[in-house]
């Protein structure tokens, strides 16, 4: 008794089929682990309630698209059908020209997947590219004010405070020189700076000063950290074994550390959603397979693999990890 040659065929195809899936789900996973990951987003409380606000939000959006292959920095206005919005965004400093454009691709859309289509603004924070904008009029706060914070949670030990302190004081020197980003790292300590590219020079090392002081409050002798200010961020990592090769470009919002780690989560992730994916074709492919009068038949149960493909794509979200939120309420 046997399937037949070609049912065989058609099985084997299907199984093919879904390895092929979960390895490309694999892969795309663990290489989208990088620039566009989201650290937070600030959503108004407020909407517009202007019908031209959304036409003017695609201006600004498409507007700013456009500079994101010759630019890191850009800001924008556009007015239409009563309604004025400001847009602005910027990359990351050790980003190539089209990292940058792919990061900020990808944060425009999340205005208003996350903030809805008619907030009076919204700021989106990837480890790579930040992307924002807010209607005529809104409500403007102190470009230190603290916005976002995550600290490790584990202390560095010994000396390690030193350390620290040494390497934010390389990084505010280094800031001084008015290139808006920069990078160093001491005795095992990585840090890195950027600033909101239309700060002045002195601006924008004020605004570092300032990040520095809170990261120091905020995260005590936590052996990581990130902190955003409104016009600024600052990260930190410390590596027992020495700076990471490649720490220095891969880290995003984070840091080195916090890109590696973030790369190991999204490739874990992934075998996980690879995985599970590979199951349910390979319990589906059994469904149909079925045994009649000694032979085997072909059988679709939709209702069965329905079931299967939902519970499995409803229960992995609650795994993942929630992202947080700054408040723009405002």
């Amino acid at each position: 008794m046997g399937i037949s040659q070609a049912h065989h065929r058609a099985f084997l195809l299907l199984v093919i089929l879904c390895s092929l899936s979960s390895f490309s789900l694999l892969a795309s996973t663990a290489a989208g682990a990088s620039n566009s990951d989201l650290v937070y987003k600030g959503c108004s409380n407020q909407t517009s309630g202007n019908t031209g606000i959304t036409s003017a939000i695609a201006a600004v959006a498409s507007s700013l698209t456009s500079q994101s292959t010759s630019s890191k920095f850009y800001k924008t206005t556009s007015s239409g059908g009563g309604a004025s919005v400001f847009g602005l965004f910027q990359c990351r400093g050790d980003l190539s020209p089209s990292d940058c454009s792919s990061c900020v691709s990808q944060a425009f859309p999340m205005w208003s997947q996350l903030c809805g289509p008619t907030a009076a603004a919204a700021r989106v924070q990837l480890t790579g590219c930040l992307a924002l904008y807010e209607i005529q009029g809104f409500p403007q706060v102190s470009g230190t004010q603290l916005l976002y914070k995550t600290c490790g949670s584990g202390g560095g030990g010994g000396d390690f405070e030193v350390r620290r302190d040494t390497a934010f004081a390389q990084l505010e020197s280094g800031i001084g020189g008015g290139v808006g980003f920069y990078a160093t790292q001491y005795q095992s300590v990585y840090a890195m700076a950027q600033c909101e590219g239309d700060l002045s020079s002195g601006d924008c090392a004020d605004c570092i000063n300032q990040a520095v002081q809170k990261s120091e409050v905020e995260c005590g002798g936590a052996s990581s950290g990130q902190v955003y200010l409104d016009k600024c961020y600052i990260s930190y990592n410390y590596y027992p074994n020495g700076v990471s090769h490649g720490g220095f470009g891969g880290g995003g919002g984070g840091g080195g550390g916090g890109g590696q780690t973030s790369k190991t989560v999204a490739i874990v992730l992934g075998c996980a959603v690879a995985l599970g994916f590979l199951v349910i074709c390979l319990l589906f492919a059994r469904t149909l397979v079925k045994k009649k009068d000694g032979k085997y038949s072909f059988t679709v149960d939709a209702s069965q693999f329905t079931n299967l493909f939902f519970s499995f794509c409803l229960e992995y979200p609650r795994k993942l990890a929630s992202h947080s939120n700054c408040s723009l309420t405002r």
